[in-house]
């Protein structure tokens, strides 16, 4: 078997053992993970410690414009809040270990919220640049999963169930949040592809042929390691472009950047009220 389809579990003490103990005095209220354009989103009120993802064992500094690699800790809506300030992807090659290790340290932080966001593609043919979708379930194809490997202490059984994986409760949360700000939420099927390849129109025409409203390279795996681990997980897509046969464009990462620093104060709006309704 190929290893790096395991997680590297040691790395995962020295990685908690870095933070500051500031993160560890109080539970904090959600967990953040935030995708492409989303760390500019977030206006906390204050900030009370950072570190930098290189200064985190098994993390280490990503290598995707748009995620800046910080982990704060802060608060929104006069709530604590930990906030991973972009993600490592399965593509950039290291393997599963640093996919998994915010979502190990939130668990071992008593975190039970997490809320994942992405810029994603969108499929759907009503969505237009800058829709918001919460994910109400995922397509996996790739064959690819975080939990292959020995089953890891605090993620649960050997075979997880996946019903119910994006909270209803959350996505209630997020509904009202939205509904109180005036942003229309959409609700939808978000396909996970391995990446780092934007996907050819065929592939898209077959997955709006399984229910897929968007696609992206990323949160499937950290909402699946979150949900075997038991915490309530809620995911938000901002659709940054439509995808490869629904656009007449080539696909670029700079227009995915452009688009998030375009829709950025309805995001960070629909972050601060739905922390508001924790």
């Amino acid at each position: 078997m190929n290893t790096r389809h395991q997680i590297d579990t040691a790395l995962f003490n020295c990685a908690f053992q870095s933070l500051p103990p500031l993160f560890c005095e109080q539970t904090p209220a959600c967990g953040l993970i935030l995708g492409s354009g989303w760390s500019d989103a977030l206006d906390p009120e204050e900030v009370l410690a950072r570190l930098s993802y290189s200064e985190i064992p098994g993390l280490g500094a990503g290598s995707v414009i748009g995620h800046s690699g910080e982990l704060l800790l802060c608060t929104i809506s006069g709530c604590r809040i930990v906030a991973f300030c972009g993600r490592r992807h399965w593509y950039e090659g290291a393997g599963w270990t640093p996919v998994a290790l915010p979502v190990e340290l939130l668990r071992r932080l008593g975190c039970q919220n997490l809320l994942i966001t992405n810029a994603a593609g969108g499929i759907n043919p009503t969505f237009t640049p800058g829709a918001v979708m919460a994910i109400r379930d995922h397509l996996n194809f790739t064959g690819l999963s975080p939990l292959i490997g020995p089953v890891i202490p605090g993620w649960g059984t050997r075979f997880p169930d996946q019903t119910t994986l994006y909270s209803q409760h959350l996505r209630h949360h997020l509904a009202t949040a939205a509904n109180s700000i005036n942003l229309h939420l959409n609700e939808g099927v978000y396909v996970y592809a391995a990446g780092p390849t934007f996907e050819t129109p065929a592939e898209i025409r077959a997955y709006a042929a399984l229910g897929a409203d968007a696609v992206g390279m990323s949160t499937v795996p950290e909402a699946m390691i979150a949900n075997a681990a038991g915490l309530a997980v809620a995911a938000i897509s901002c659709i940054t472009n439509m995808a490869a046969g629904v656009s007449a464009s080539a696909l670029t990462h700079n227009e995915v950047i452009e688009e998030m620093e375009r829709v950025k104060p309805r995001l960070s709006a629909l972050i601060k009220t739905f922390i508001n309704q924790l």
